[in-house]
């Protein structure tokens, strides 16, 4: 049986953040992720994690930037000392939230130095906390234009550039769909590599409904892959409501 979490920052929005871990759990959720958790204590998220029996999964890095500067993240050239910093800084919220994964986003640019500047920031990343699985994921140019990672092959590529144990793929079947056209394909392509997986259909980024990706067949072929990790609806609901879009669950 596939173990469904769901990415709160997206589903149960219509609730107050604290309240989401309840919703999230009586709706037969076993685990949550949230893309930033920066805003809010970390010890009250452990709170609502520990009082609803729920995991934390996955979190984003870096924390958002609120000093008005040029958004950039993991292969930006020059920003190796940011980058340094925020990642310690995130690893401080991880010592009290446990995340089972941390998403380091590329940034905006483009270019073999941003590539060789990704590989050697995850590589730090990755050796100054062994113990903390990482994950990057290819987002699709038409929602990120200029986003450095925007396709598989090139995830493919940086994760045996940077050859750690503790990075993997992020699969998410939306993006996948949008810059592959096949997100089945793409699953079957690249499985071995993937830590996590995040559901979402194309081209609006609603539940898992009948359309370009065939989600049974989806998340058939994941559990036959061998695949043991979670499947996050990481999606914005077309109802009012986010249980009424959990059909697909059934």
């Amino acid at each position: 049986m596939p173990r469904f979490a769901a990415n709160i920052s997206l589903l149960f929005s219509e609730l107050p953040y604290l309240d989401r871990f309840a919703a999230a759990a009586e709706a037969g959720f076993g685990a949550v992720e949230i893309l930033f958790p920066y805003d809010v204590a970390a010890k009250d998220t452990r709170r609502a994690l520990l009082a609803n029996g729920l995991e934390l999964v996955l979190i984003n890095a870096p924390p958002p930037n609120y000093t008005g500067g040029t958004p950039g993240y993991g292969a930006v050239p020059g920003g190796e000392a940011r980058f340094e910093h925020d990642v310690r800084r995130v690893m401080r919220y991880a010592q009290e939230l446990a995340p089972g994964l941390i998403h380091i986003m590329a940034g905006y640019t483009k270019g073999r130095k941003s590539q060789a500047t990704f590989i050697r920031n995850l590589q730090w990343a990755a050796d100054l906390a062994p113990e903390q699985k990482f994950t990057i994921e290819p987002l699709n140019p038409d929602d990120q234009p200029g986003y450095f990672l925007d396709n598989y092959d090139l995830a493919a590529e940086i994760l045996g550039a940077v050859d750690r144990p503790n990075v993997g793929l992020q699969f998410d079947s939306y993006h996948a769909q949008i810059i592959h056209g096949d997100a089945a394909k793409i699953w079957n392509r690249f499985s071995g590599q993937a830590v996590h997986v995040q559901l979402g259909a194309a081209p609006d980024r609603t539940e898992p409904a009948p359309g370009p990706t065939d989600f049974p067949a989806l998340i058939e072929a994941i559990e036959n892959s061998g695949y043991t990790g979670w499947i996050s609806a990481e999606y914005k609901p077309s109802t009012a409501r986010t249980e009424d879009s959990l059909h697909w669950m059934v």
